[in-house]
């Protein structure tokens, strides 16, 4: 006991002695709820998983873009990038980040009847996403002149109907969620994304996506930010 505790209990009593025991015992005792919460690592809801899976794709649209632009100009071009974009793109885009969708999210949409015609035209998206994907990656490697058409026509074609896709799904479908669901059942649904995650990948894939499309932009030398900052 410090000092002053001492003079508190010779000037208090035994009484008052007790009542600072009481006091002071959680703060050299085992942290409290409150304590135990803080230092948990904050779970990731269901909608900020997809949203922030949707930030690695518009990642690999500003590399389709870039690509698409060399491509029209005839500058040099890294293709062993845009081919590891797509393969990006097929793994964890429309392997999983989609198929959790139109097997866990797109349902729920469809059974309460709720944003039925947006869904439909998700799902038609998804299908002639995956054409694309293995057009790009078939003639990514290509060098003449009709395949290095066909790639740029592909790449914008992704982009152009990629970008008002995710838009649509953060603005509309992902929000909507909480219209459909218990609050319990949304907690339920973020879980059960970690677990497919970890099933699928054996663990945070996420993180390794992030990564790989870091890879990606330096091979094409986009990787600076600040680069697409205007100039005033």
């Amino acid at each position: 006991m410090k000092a002053f505790d001492r003079r508190a209990f010779l000037a208090a009593g035994g009484a008052a002695s007790a009542a600072v025991l009481t006091v002071a015992g959680p703060a050299v005792g085992k942290p409290g709820k409150r304590d135990q919460r803080e230092d948990k690592e904050p779970d990731v809801t269901a909608a900020e998983d997809l949203m922030r899976e949707h930030g690695v794709l518009r990642r690999v649209l500003l590399v389709y873009r870039e690509a698409a632009r060399r491509l029209e100009g005839g500058g040099p071009l890294d293709v062993d990038a845009v081919a590891q974009a797509a393969r990006l793109v097929r793994t964890f885009v429309e392997d999983y980040h989609e198929r959790q969708e139109e097997e866990v999210l797109f349902p729920r949409f469809e059974r309460k009847h709720k944003q039925e015609e947006l869904v439909r035209v998700l799902r038609q998206q998804h299908q002639a996403g995956r054409a694309l994907t293995e057009r790009v990656l078939a003639v990514a490697r290509g060098k003449d002149a009709v395949q290095r058409t066909q790639l740029r026509g592909d790449l914008l074609s992704f982009v152009r109907m990629y970008e008002p896709h995710a838009d649509r799904e953060d603005t509309v479908l992902f929000p909507s969620l909480h219209e459909i669901v218990t609050a319990s059942e949304y907690e339920a649904l973020g879980e059960e994304f970690e677990r497919r995650e970890r099933q699928i990948f054996g663990g945070e894939q996420f993180e390794k996506a992030v990564a790989e499309i870091d890879a990606i932009e330096k091979k094409l030398g986009i990787e600076d930010l600040a680069q697409f900052t205007p100039k005033t």
